[in-house]
């Protein structure tokens, strides 16, 4: 959202751009890494619109995957497809606590 008057732009240049919107609903890579060093979660997550219609709302193609292979396969359509192309992925930071934190933290030498 901070920089998305560059989709105007982009549109309005005919450029070929594939745009990946990796929606948490709100900033759930800095939640996780301040809850992994003890600190308190404060105004990180937010409500957002809908990217598909924003997208379109900016002249460009929006789209929502809605698996992996969707996203797989909508890649493959905007890689080929000359415009403005924004896909919508849903993330959960979830994983990261098992795998980066505690799993990499097993793993480190403390000697």
């Amino acid at each position: 959202m901070m920089n998305s008057q560059d989709l105007e732009t982009a549109v309005r240049e005919k450029m070929h751009l594939v745009v990946l919107i990796l929606n948490d609903s709100g900033y759930g890579m800095i939640q996780w890494k301040q809850h992994a060093m003890g600190f308190d979660a404060f105004g990180l997550e937010f409500g957002n619109p809908n990217f598909v219609t924003y997208a379109e709302s900016y002249g460009a193609k929006g789209y929502r995957a809605e698996s992996v292979s969707h996203l797989k396969e909508l890649l493959t359509h905007a890689l080929d497809t000359p415009d403005v192309h924004v896909i919508e992925v849903a993330v959960d930071y979830s994983e990261n606590e098992r795998v980066l934190t505690k799993g990499l933290k097993s793993k480190t030498c403390t000697c």
